[in-house]
C-alpha cells in the first residue's frame, strides 16, 4: 500500500514537472548563410542570449521558450518557405528576416496566417502595405534618413551628394527615402550609382563618384558591400566625407573594412556604444559569451525577444490576435521593461519611433556625437 502510494505520488510530481516545462515555440528566421550572413548570423546571437535569459528567470508565463531557427540563406523565396514551415512548426510569433529583401516576400506567408512577425529590416515599405502583424525592431529608413540629410546639410555643409546604394529591396527603400529628402532640402545628386547585392569589386563605382564633383557621399549598402567600398575607397584616395544610415558605420562593418572606415559617420538607431546603460550592459554580456562585439542586429535581435515576453505577459495569454492588436500604438518604458533597453513606441502601422544617435567611426570605434529624439 506504502508502495502504491509512493508510485501515484512521483507520478503526479512527474506529471506537474512536465506541465511547469511546457514550451512555448518563437521562430528566428534568418540570414545564417549566403550573403546577408554577417547580418543575419549576429542577429540571431542577440535573438539566442534574450532567450537564454529569459528561460533562466522562468520563462514567458512559466513556459520556457523553445527556439527554432530557420536559415533562410538569403535568398527571398527560401525565406518564404521557411516562414512556411515556422508556421507549420506551430510558433507563436516569428522574429526575421533582417534583409527587407526577404521581409518582404515571407511576411505575407505570417500576414496570411494571422502570424505577428518582429523584423530587422528597414525598407519603408515594409510598414506601408497594411500587415496588421509585422513590427520593427529598427527604423525604417524613412525615419532615419531626414536626421541624416539635415546633418549632411548643416554640419557637413555639402550640397553636392554622390549617391552609391544597392539594387535591392533594402537599397530601393534607402534610396527612395533619401532622394525625396535630399530634393526636399535642394541638395544636388551629382553621381547616381546602383550596385548588386554581393558585389565584390568596387572600383568603377568609387572612380565615378571620385570625378562626381561631390562635396559628400551618401552610401547605402549592406555590410559586406559597403566594407568593401570603404576600403577601395582609400584604395583610390577618395577624400570626401563618407555618410550612411546604421549599416555604413556598424560594427561589423568597421571590423571587416579596418582602418578604411576611420572617419566614415552615419545615423544610427542603435549602437553598442550609445550612452545609454542597459545597452552597454547588453553589450558587455554579448562580447563575453560570443567573443565579438555586438552591433545593432545583436541589439535587434534581443530586443525583439523581449518585446515578445512584455507584450504576452500584457495579455496574459498565448494570443497571436491578441498580441499583434496589443502591439498597435503600443509604448515600452525601458524602466519598467528593462529588455527593450530603450524607450520605443509602435504606431498603427508597426512602424517604430525611439531616440537615435549620430556617430563617427573614431581610431576603430563608434563614437556617439550626438543622441537625436524621437520622431
Amino acid at each position: 500500500m506504502i508502495r502504491k502510494i509512493a508510485l501515484t505520488t512521483v507520478a503526479s510530481l512527474a506529471l506537474a514537472s512536465s506541465a511547469a516545462m511546457a514550451d512555448v515555440v518563437i521562430a528566428d528566421v534568418a540570414e545564417l548563410s549566403g550573403a546577408g550572413a554577417a547580418a543575419g548570423a549576429v542577429w540571431h546571437d542577440g535573438v539566442k542570449m534574450a532567450v537564454d535569459e529569459i528561460n533562466a528567470d522562468g520563462g514567458i508565463l512559466g513556459e520556457q521558450i523553445d527556439l527554432r531557427e530557420y536559415d533562410s540563406q538569403t535568398d527571398p523565396q527560401n525565406s518564404r518557405a521557411m516562414v512556411q514551415k515556422a508556421i507549420d512548426d506551430e510558433a507563436y510569433v516569428l522574429l526575421g528576416t533582417v534583409y527587407s529583401s526577404s521581409t518582404i516576400v515571407n511576411m505575407l506567408v505570417a500576414q496570411q496566417n494571422g502570424i505577428p512577425q518582429l523584423t530587422g529590416s528597414e525598407s519603408p515599405t515594409i510598414t506601408a502595405k497594411g500587415n496588421p502583424y509585422i513590427f520593427r525592431t529598427a527604423f525604417g529608413a524613412q525615419k532615419g534618413l531626414p536626421k541624416l540629410v539635415t546633418y549632411l546639410k548643416d554640419d557637413i555643409g555639402a550640397q553636392k551628394i554622390a549617391v552609391v546604394w544597392a539594387n535591392t529591396e533594402f537599397g530601393k527603400g534607402g534610396y527612395d527615402a533619401f532622394m525625396s529628402i535630399a530634393e526636399d532640402q535642394g541638395l544636388e545628386i551629382v553621381a547616381d550609382v546602383p550596385t548588386e547585392q554581393a558585389q565584390v569589386d568596387f572600383a568603377s563605382d568609387v572612380a565615378k563618384v571620385k570625378n562626381a564633383g561631390a562635396d559628400a557621399v551618401f552610401v547605402y549598402l549592406t555590410e559586406e558591400e559597403s566594407a568593401r567600398f570603404l576600403i577601395e575607397s582609400e584604395k583610390q584616395g577618395l577624400d570626401l566625407p563618407l555618410g550612411g544610415d546604421t549599416v555604413l558605420v556598424s560594427q561589423k562593418v568597421i571590423d571587416l573594412a579596418g582602418g578604411a572606415a576611420e572617419g566614415a559617420f552615419g545615423h544610427v538607431g542603435l549602437s553598442a556604444e550609445a550612452p545609454v546603460d542597459a545597452i552597454q550592459e547588453m553589450a558587455g554580456k554579448f562580447q563575453e559569451i560570443y567573443g565579438y562585439g555586438a552591433d545593432h542586429n545583436a541589439i535587434k535581435g534581443y530586443m525583439g525577444v523581449y518585446v515578445i515576453k512584455y507584450v504576452t505577459e500584457q495579455i496574459g495569454e498565448f494570443d497571436k490576435e491578441a498580441f499583434a492588436e496589443t502591439m498597435h500604438g503600443l509604448c515600452l518604458e525601458a524602466a519598467e521593461y528593462p529588455g527593450v533597453l530603450m524607450d520605443v513606441c509602435w504606431d498603427d502601422t508597426g512602424e517604430l519611433s525611439r531616440e537615435s544617435f549620430l556617430v563617427e567611426v573614431v581610431d576603430g570605434a563608434q563614437t556617439i556625437s550626438q543622441t537625436l529624439p524621437a520622431n
